[in-house]
C-alpha cells in the first residue's frame, strides 16, 4: 500500500507539474463553459436562476476536461513515454490514479474559476453547498479521467478525440446542463435518467439552493462513487492488459 501511494504521489506531481506549465490548455478546458456563461447567463436569467445554471456548466466543464483527460495517454503512446512506464516497479493502478488525480486537480481550478465569475454575474450559493459541490464534480472528474485513460488506450490514436467529442455533446445536453430535464418530453426524459451525470448535476444544483441532506444529494454522491469506482477499476485492468 505504501508503494503504491508513494508512486501514484510522483505520477500526480509529474502530470500536475506538465498541467500548470501548460496554462492556456488549462483556459481553454474553461472557455466554452465561460462563454456560456456570459453570452447565454444573462438571457437564462430571464427565466431560471444562476444556481441552475452554473450547476449545469460545471457538469459541461467536468465532461469537456476530465472526459478529454486521456489525450494525454494518446501523446505519451506516440512518443514512447507510456512503455518506458511499464517497464517501472510502479504499480498499474498507480500508474493511472496518479493520472487522474491530476487530471481532478485541474477540473478543481477549471471549476473554481467558472464559480468565481458566477458569483460575479449574480450566483448567490451558501459558500458551503459550493464547497461540497466542487468535492463532488472533483469525485466526478476522477471516474471521467479514469473512464477517458481507458478509452485512449482502446482506440487508435486518431479516433480518441473524434469520438470522445462525439460523446460529449449529447451526455451534456441529456444531463440537463442547460434546462432540467423535467421539463423535456417523457422519452428524453428517461433517456436522462440512464446517464450517471443527470444525477450529479441534480445533487449539484440542490447543494447550491441549500438543500444539503436531500435524498437527491444522496443518489448523486452515490453515482458519482460508483461511477469513480468502476472506471479506475476498468481502467487499471486497461493498462495491466496492456502491459502483458
Amino acid at each position: 500500500m505504501r508503494t503504491v501511494l508513494r508512486d501514484t504521489w510522483i505520477v500526480f506531481l509529474h502530470g500536475t507539474r506538465i498541467a500548470l506549465r501548460q496554462k492556456a490548455g488549462i483556459a481553454f478546458g474553461v472557455l466554452q463553459p465561460l462563454l456560456y456563461l456570459v453570452l447565454f447567463g444573462p438571457l437564462f436569467a430571464t427565466i431560471g436562476t444562476w444556481e441552475t445554471l452554473v450547476p449545469g456548466l460545471l457538469v459541461q466543464v467536468a465532461l469537456l476536461s476530465a472526459g478529454m483527460a486521456g489525450f494525454g495517454v494518446v501523446f505519451d503512446v506516440r512518443s514512447g513515454v507510456l512503455e518506458r512506464l511499464r517497464v517501472t516497479p510502479a504499480p498499474r493502478v498507480s500508474l493511472l490514479l496518479g493520472r487522474v488525480l491530476s487530471s481532478s486537480l485541474t477540473l478543481l481550478i477549471q471549476s473554481v474559476t467558472l464559480v468565481a465569475v458566477g458569483y460575479g454575474f449574480g450566483l448567490r450559493a451558501r459558500p458551503f453547498g459550493v464547497l461540497a459541490a466542487l468535492a463532488l464534480m472533483t469525485l466526478l472528474g476522477v471516474g471521467l479521467a479514469a473512464l477517458s485513460n481507458a478509452i485512449a488506450l482502446n482506440l487508435a490514436p486518431e479516433l480518441f478525440a473524434p469520438v470522445v467529442s462525439t460523446a460529449v455533446v449529447p451526455l451534456i445536453l441529456l444531463s440537463g446542463a442547460f434546462l432540467p430535464m423535467s421539463m423535456a418530453p417523457g422519452w428524453l426524459d428517461a433517456l436522462s435518467r440512464v446517464t450517471p451525470f443527470r444525477h450529479v448535476l441534480e445533487a449539484v444544483r440542490d447543494l447550491f439552493a441549500g438543500r444539503y441532506l436531500t435524498w437527491t444529494v444522496a443518489a448523486g454522491v452515490a453515482v458519482a462513487l460508483l461511477l469513480s469506482a468502476v472506471c479506475v477499476t476498468a481502467g487499471t485492468r486497461v493498462f495491466s492488459r496492456d502491459a502483458a
